[in-house]
């Protein structure tokens, strides 16, 4: 595992970080915009090296007497899937589930690329490099996310349709692929150092549809990421804004070399690397449901209302949907699938009903955490306001007493704030609505993943005790997903395009 240290020199690679409304970040690992989270992958890589840590994030040792980080497992029992899942469960809580994209995320990236080259058929070359590049990963613990390669709002604008891509194959050579373009959004593109690159684009090579995995420092690429989350500089008032804001972003090519062992021809639709990306963005959904699961309980204390009965029925609304996400991760990492080449992956129908439930609830929750404790929410001091002697007095009065000095209460209500009411909730809550598709697909996947329809329908026939036609409703399961939503661009004044 390399160190935080390793991490920190690998991003001073050279590459072109842009910020929206500030300019150049000529090194992300001290621009203002993206230090802190620079110290905070950088201190996930220092976890594995912690002999308080290892004991989680450590898988035992194999034959070779070796301990393999379970964030780099490629895995193949159940026993996998649950120590990934643990070491997924209490790292993803320590940002409150704001961390979404890891390279842990990155290994389950690139074991879908893997998934995807031995399950659609490509070249025997290709399968080998994308093996030894899911072996690189786990070997070196290079940072891999995510982009699907769709098209972003002005390229789906032009006049011709065949110029609605995201980017175009320019030229092939001996070397690899040339191709110009730019790419939507996607997570933490400032803090990794590949980008994979999905079939959304219809770019295809040699005639089939083709995906890619590009390096954030190669010639010719930018990123483009979305201003910061509106936050105060003091950590007390902002002590989650302040650290965990992945910064969002697009990727533009500019005649950028891909070579041909990072090309990989791939089934577009649906893509076989989702497998496991749904798993972790559920433990990440997770978090955040138990972290304000958590702040209610702490703040319900703080409020002096653990035997307010009303309280009470809230906390439980909030206990309701973490258990029943948590069911799900138990039930999916138990009752796994597998793929072609036997690698184990959390059952799908279990993680769609985790995840549907949390998107449903997840506006709910939040509002409990803005209930439970009251005006104080929108009133509480800062650190500074309480050591102003001309109001120290007044406001220990005010907000202390019962057990909490003025202090202690004021950081409690100040970390709700900003969990639950601050920019950088703003922007989980409008990126969740697009990320894995939203509730839609969630709803798809459930649809096509349910394996029961058949079973059942039969089954309550049989109980009839009389002849009844053989019901078949495959057709519930294979149905299309829903189609990701198409832009037809306005008719100009003069009515031609």
């Amino acid at each position: 595992m390399r160190t935080g240290a390793d991490y920190r020199k690998a991003l001073r690679d050279g590459r072109r970080v842009w910020v929206m409304g500030e300019g150049w970040a000529e090194d992300v690992t001290t621009h203002p915009a993206t230090r802190a989270m620079v110290d905070e992958y950088a201190a996930w890589y220092g976890r594995h090296l912690d002999p308080n840590w290892q004991p989680l994030l450590l898988s035992p040792h194999n034959a070779c007497g070796e301990s393999l980080p379970w964030a780099y497992v490629a895995p193949k029992t159940v026993e996998d899937l649950v120590g990934m899942g643990r070491s997924f469960a209490k790292t993803t809580f320590l940002s409150a589930g704001n961390i979404t994209h890891t390279p842990a995320y990155g290994n389950l990236i690139a074991l879908g690329v893997l998934t995807a080259a031995q399950s659609g058929g490509a070249p025997a070359e290709q399968i080998a490099a994308a093996a030894a590049y899911r072996d690189d990963i786990a070997r070196t613990g290079r940072f891999l996310t995510y982009c699907g390669g769709a098209p972003i709002i002005g390229q789906r604008m032009r006049p011709d349709p065949a110029d609605r891509v995201a980017f175009k194959l320019v030229r092939e050579t001996d070397r690899g692929i040339v191709v110009s373009g730019r790419l939507g959004m996607h997570t933490s593109p400032a803090y990794a150092e590949d980008v994979y690159v999905g079939a959304l684009s219809r770019m295809e090579v040699k005639g089939r549809p083709a995906s890619f995995i590009v390096s954030v420092a190669a010639p010719g690429v930018t990123v483009l990421c979305r201003k910061r989350a509106t936050r105060d500089d003091n950590p007390f008032v902002s002590p989650l804004s302040n650290r965990f804001d992945e910064l969002d972003g697009q990727m533009w090519l500019d005649n950028v070399l891909i070579p041909w062992e990072r090309v990989i021809f791939v089934d577009p639709s649906p893509e076989a690397i989702p497998r496991w990306l749904r798993w972790h963005h559920l433990y990440g959904w997770l978090a955040k449901a138990e972290f304000t699961l958590g702040l209610a309980l702490a703040l319900t204390d703080a409020m002096g209302l653990k035997e307010h009965e009303l309280t009470t029925e809230y906390l439980v609304d909030l206990v309701i949907s973490v258990q029943t996400v948590r069911a799900s991760l138990v039930a999916a990492e138990r009752d796994p699938e597998f793929t072609a080449a036997s690698y184990c992956f959390p059952r799908h129908a279990h993680l769609a009903a985790g995840g549907i439930q949390l998107l449903k609830a997840r506006a709910r929750m939040s509002e409990i955490l803005r209930i439970i404790p009251g005006s104080s929410l929108v009133v509480a001091p800062s650190d500074r306001d309480l050591a102003a002697p001309e109001l120290a007095a007044g406001l220990e009065e005010s907000f202390g007493g019962g057990g909490y000095t003025a202090l202690q209460r004021a950081a409690l209500l100040q970390m709700a704030w900003d969990h639950v009411s601050s920019a950088l909730d703003g922007r989980e809550s409008a990126f969740e609505a697009h990320a894995s598709g939203g509730l839609p697909n969630w709803r798809g996947w459930l649809r096509r993943n349910f394996g029961d329809y058949n079973a059942l329908a039969n089954a309550v026939c049989d109980m009839l005790g009389q002849p009844m036609p053989k019901i078949d409703l495959d057709n519930i399961r294979t149905a299309p997903i829903t189609a990701r939503r198409t832009t037809t661009p306005p008719t100009p004044a003069n009515g031609k395009r």
